[in-house]
């Protein structure tokens, strides 16, 4: 599904957990895509399908970014890369290092959710261990396919949470860390902070943002104006 320009939109697929959106970036002409996060586990004949229904060439796919690294974007990274071995990974500095040393303590939020995760779906320690090809550290701007992306690092939902923008459209990718329906992230997981991600939403608040595509629910494409400034402050005395 095509958002706007060059920024297009597969649904997550929810069943026992939570499926992120995928979001596919760039001209399909320069052959220089770049999805935004992965999903769940179990959805990546899913997301592939619905790729190539949308006229996509995976070898035109050249990375994946990752919002953040929960189990809910990451999940189906390793499906992926097996139909697209080529697929670069590109994360956050503060989760890039526990990704590749193993350390799935962000991957899970939790232990208790690590186990059942691990239960559900069969999974073993080190699953989520991944080499990272470039570390983001906020602050750059990525020229991807014909278009430029600042990366912001908007830590509170996780570490390592980062968001893209794009001015020219005003477009925010921001994961998990503000909905649409006046919800924000979880900030009781490992490595979260209210008060973190309070400051978080406010940075965010100052962007012009007509187009808000968050990691889950429903997606914005005419954005009230104001509308996350006023959900920061509707959650504010909660965030400390």
């Amino acid at each position: 599904m095509e958002i706007k320009g060059n920024i297009f939109f597969i649904p997550g697929q929810d069943a026992f957990l939570p499926d992120s959106h995928v979001y596919v970036i760039g001209d399909m002409k320069t052959k220089d895509l770049t999805l935004i996060d992965a999903g769940i586990m179990g959805n990546g004949s899913y997301k592939i399908n619905l790729l190539e229904k949308a006229g996509f060439q995976l070898e035109d796919i050249k990375r994946i970014i990752l919002t953040h690294t929960h189990i809910d974007h990451m999940g189906c990274l390793a499906e992926l890369r097996v139909i697209i071995p080529h697929l670069e990974l590109w994360v956050h500095e503060e989760e890039a290092l526990p990704l590749q040393r193993g350390d799935e303590r962000t991957v899970y939020g939790m232990e208790a959710f690590r186990s059942l995760c691990q239960t559900q779906f069969h999974l073993k320690p080190g699953d989520f261990s991944f080499p990272v090809h470039r570390q983001l550290q906020g602050g750059e701007t990525l020229d991807i396919g014909g278009m430029g992306w600042e990366v912001l690092h908007i830590p509170g939902h996780s570490l390592g949470s980062i968001a893209l923008y794009n001015a020219d459209e005003k477009v925010l990718i921001p994961g998990d860390v503000i909905y649409a329906d006046h919800a924000i992230g979880r900030f009781d997981l490992h490595g979260a902070s209210g008060r973190t991600l309070r400051e978080s939403l406010f940075r965010l608040a100052e962007l012009d943002v007509d187009v808000l595509l968050p990691g889950h629910n429903r997606v914005a494409r005419d954005l009230r104006p104001g509308y996350i400034g006023e959900t920061a402050k509707e959650w504010e005395s909660y965030l400390t």
